[in-house]
């Protein structure tokens, strides 16, 4: 039996929940928005990976601690 290192989950708002996931290695989520995919890819192997798709020319991979700095830098001070 192989380890379950990570558990997902999906809510929306039509009151719609999945939860419990469970996964060895890899998760992705992926949401159709038109003729779009938006698509979230977390994997687990010595870091935590998380790749972000946006369409087929927008794409960020990096590690989790890379994704924060990330998201630190965009924040606007007031």
């Amino acid at each position: 039996m192989t380890e379950i290192r990570m558990h997902g989950e999906m809510r929306t708002d039509y009151d719609c929940e999945v939860t419990g996931l469970p996964a060895e290695r890899w998760g992705e989520a992926v949401f159709k928005l038109g003729d779009e995919d938006l698509v979230v890819e977390v994997s687990i192997e010595k870091n935590v990976i998380v790749a972000i798709m946006a369409g087929d020319d927008a794409v960020w991979k990096g590690t989790l601690a890379g994704l924060k700095e990330l998201l630190k830098s965009q924040i606007q001070k007031k």
